[in-house]
């Protein structure tokens, strides 16, 4: 599997820094012609309903590509593409009473197919349609032809999300099925996926695409808007409805429904994309100021039996695979913990500002494995980290698949259990062939003073690993717990440790695949 493709059949190549980066990164085009206010179409009828029955009725036939826009609009140069930028007066619901805007990204460069966008009112329709007149352009930018094939490459939501008056960007759908959020005082970082198909298979991975969307208005005063989506591939369609909340957690309550055209062995529900270049272990592979780069430092999971998993974050040398077999589970997610400034000393990237998103599960999820692919990078351009749920039983042909969740965009999870959780993770040479782990654990009452009433687990699925100690950390306030594991010869460890008192959980589960 390539780098770009992770990041890419998606968006961009460069993942990180592009979906919906409008007003953070984008240059300023030179010229400034008169506003055009987007222009809606005629009015077609509307229901779910009917949408539902659409999406089955393309499922049954033989997948149909997109048809390409004009070719000099993808063979604009990438300095080119960023100097077409959407107009702000151009929005849709500008200078409105309404809770939100909508503005409208360039087809183009990487985005060679248009989507269809609609506007619901009630029980009808109407397209939003394309035009060149609704974007500024930089002097840099060639003329362009336009066609029956053109429109807009994906769409953004501005509301006061942090200001009571100023509107800002805070959601983004934007290339395959990838779509982006922050809650309030957030910057954009890793992405959510409608579906992921076939991660990390040597085949290679299939990107199903968002080709239509609907979005109902909304009323003033509203705090949430619903945006409906068909997903279609050569493999799948289906029918997505988000239900979006934006505040300080940005929420989605998503419901998917699939029907698949092929067999599904390996899918991916509530996939997530995301990019882990280094920390503390494994630093010394990069000559950089910084002293961490990444969007996520871990995947945490809360499974069905009770457990919470806190799995470290590598960027390896190899292609690496984990699976977390569950029934039912509480709810999963990338998460960025480390949240000062000095733990990246990026001005830049603000690395310590970037969402966590965490998946909570609705009801008949099932048996099946929370799936966890890290591919190595050597640039933080690239999102290197996919998580997602695989379901256990393929999905037929001609079979109607639901799944509900929730995205929460957010800096802590709402997850049920306050354990102490793992803040820290540090790795480094030690006598004897051995390597030196601490573990650094918050504080919480469930700590006792007298740290000899805690037991430690400390386990390697193959390997001498030592005997674990514990000791107060005056700077966190918490416990860190320290061992050494002996990996000779071997080219990967599976680690894990935990705080026990009385029998009972002390702590997350820490675990991590160490590769030579």
């Amino acid at each position: 599997m390539s780098l770009i493709a992770v990041a890419g059949g998606a968006a961009l190549p460069v993942g990180s820094a592009w979906a919906g980066s409008g007003d953070q990164s984008a240059s300023i085009p030179e010229t400034e012609p008169p506003a055009t206010p987007v222009q809606l179409g005629k009015a077609e009828a509307f229901s779910k309903d009917n949408l539902l029955m659409m999406v089955r009725q393309i499922a049954d036939k033989d997948y149909v590509a997109p048809a390409k826009i004009p070719q000099p609009w993808v063979d604009m140069s990438y300095d080119q593409y960023r100097g077409i930028q959407f107009n702000p007066d151009s929005g849709l619901w500008k200078d409105t009473d309404l809770p939100f805007n909508m503005e409208f990204f360039a087809p183009g460069l990487y985005f060679p197919t248009a989507i269809s966008i609609s506007v619901v009112d009630g029980d009808t329709s109407r397209p939003v349609l394309f035009s060149k007149d609704v974007f500024r352009y930089a002097h840099l930018v060639p003329d362009l032809p336009v066609d029956d094939t053109l429109g807009y490459a994906g769409f953004r939501v501005r509301t006061t999300i942090n200001d009571p008056v100023r509107k800002d960007e805070f959601v983004v759908f934007q290339g395959a099925s990838y779509f982006r959020a922050v809650g309030k005082g957030q910057i954009y970082g890793l992405s959510a996926r409608g579906l992921a198909i076939d991660t990390g298979e040597a085949k290679g991975e299939e990107f199903p695409d968002f080709r239509a969307f609907w979005i109902e208005g909304v009323a003033p005063g509203a705090k949430n808007f619903t945006v409906h989506a068909l997903l279609d591939s050569p493999s799948v369609s289906g029918l997505y409805t988000f239900n979006i909340t934006a505040g300080p957690t940005t929420e989605m309550d998503v419901e998917a429904v699939l029907f698949p055209r092929v067999t599904l062995n390996h899918v991916g529900i509530g996939a997530e994309t995301s990019m882990f270049l280094f920390d503390e272990t494994n630093r010394h592979r990069f000559d950089d100021f910084r002293p961490a780069v990444h969007d996520s430092d871990g995947l945490l999971i809360e499974n069905g039996a009770g457990e919470t998993l806190w799995r470290q974050l590598a960027n390896p040398l190899t292609l690496q695979v984990s699976s977390f077999v569950d029934d039912n589970p509480k709810g999963f997610g990338l998460m960025q913990r480390p949240r000062e400034f000095a733990d990246y000393a990026d001005l830049e990237a603000h690395y310590h500002k970037r969402p966590g998103l965490w998946v909570t599960p609705g009801e008949g999820w099932g048996r099946g494995s929370v799936s966890l692919v890290e591919i190595p990078a050597d640039r933080e351009i690239y999102d290197n980290i996919v998580a997602y749920w695989r379901p256990r039983d393929p999905m037929e042909p001609g079979s109607e698949h639901r799944f509900t969740y929730r995205l929460t965009w957010c800096e802590d999870p709402p997850i049920t259990q306050k354990l102490p959780r793992v803040l820290n993770t540090r790795m480094g040479k030690r006598f004897a062939g051995g390597r030196l782990v601490t573990i650094d654990f918050s504080d919480a009452d469930i700590l006792p003073e007298k740290l000899e009433e805690l037991s430690l687990h400390v386990s390697s699925n193959r390997g001498k690993v030592s005997p674990g100690i514990v000791q107060r950390n005056p700077r966190t306030g918490g416990v860190r717990l320290a061992f050494t594991f002996y990996p000779k010869d071997l080219t990967s460890i599976e680690l894990r440790a935990q705080l026990m008192k009385n029998g009972k959980m002390a702590s997350e589960v820490w675990l991590y695949r160490w590769t030579a």
